[in-house]
């Protein structure tokens, strides 16, 4: 799969309309939570850019794809 870099908060909101729910916050970490996956740190500011090697980290992870982007 091809990933752009994308700004964190693109991400972020991605996967929120895709069924992750924002569980709690502590600082720039964001737990998130989606049944049928274990809970999910995001840890990243919101104008930071997130390049493609992390992007499928992150894709592996929660079911994100290029699509929800």
């Amino acid at each position: 799969m091809n990933w752009p870099s994308t700004k964190s908060r693109k991400v972020l909101s991605a996967l929120i309309n895709i069924g992750w729910e924002l569980k709690r916050t502590s600082g720039s970490h964001k737990t998130l939570s989606k049944i049928g996956y274990n809970n999910f740190i995001f840890a990243f500011h919101d104008n930071e850019e997130i390049g493609p090697k992390m992007l499928s980290r992150i894709a592996k992870q929660t079911g994100l794809t290029p699509e929800d982007l």
